[in-house]
């Protein structure tokens, strides 16, 4: 253990970045969420009070980088994403900038009038860029069981349709996979800023 930087300073906890993909815990005969409910386990067998966050990182297909690279991309480590994500453009006037961090959007260089809802759902797919969503995932990860809102499969449609309305001429990112569900597809005329926040998926 490091020694406090300052004399008064106390420790107050600490960051555990594990490099896993699903496919290496199931050849292991375990997977991810199964990973994290053992390490939370032994953190409450060993210190009954303590309060843990678990961030998921999730990657687009041919993102470079080893595993443990990809967390800590999620959780935006400056020197990760130097060396793992592209030089920003010099201008995003021409198409859509999607402000992460600020929860914001721009379609050439005007706000776009999106709800802190529909900003969640944008967020959620292109936090998983180029990979088909199920209905079901979103509705389970953006409302929870007990809100008076919550959509079911077939009103999720509504509000992908009122998002995509939004994101017009851009609004092909959001892609409709049909039977399944929806996916974001990036094309060149999209920047995306994640900022220096963490990932806001968890367990």
């Amino acid at each position: 253990m490091p020694e406090n930087p300052e004399a008064n300073a106390q420790l107050r906890g600490f960051a555990l970045y594990v490099g896993v993909d699903e496919a290496t815990a199931e050849a292991a005969g375990t997977s991810i969420a199964d990973i994290v409910a053992t390490l939370r386990k032994t953190l409450d067998d060993q210190v009954a009070d303590s309060e843990s966050h678990v961030a998921v990182a999730y990657a687009p297909p041919g993102q470079r980088g080893k595993n443990l690279d990809i967390v800590r991309l999620a959780l935006r480590e400056p020197k990760a994403v130097a060396e793992l994500l592209p030089p920003k453009p010099t201008t995003t006037s021409a198409g859509v900038a999607i402000d992460l961090s600020r929860k914001r959007v721009f379609i050439k260089d005007e706000p776009a009038p999106l709800t802190y809802k529909e900003f969640e759902l944008l967020q959620f797919l292109v936090l998983r860029e180029g990979v088909t969503v199920d209905r079901s995932d979103i509705i389970d990860t953006l409302w929870s069981a007990s809100d008076v809102d919550r959509p079911n499969t077939r009103t999720i449609d509504v509000h992908v349709r009122r998002l995509r309305s939004k994101l017009e001429p851009f609004e092909d990112i959001v892609r409709t996979v049909r039977g399944i569900g929806y996916r974001f597809d990036r094309h060149a005329d999209v920047t995306i800023d994640f900022g220096t926040g963490r990932s806001p998926d968890m367990f």
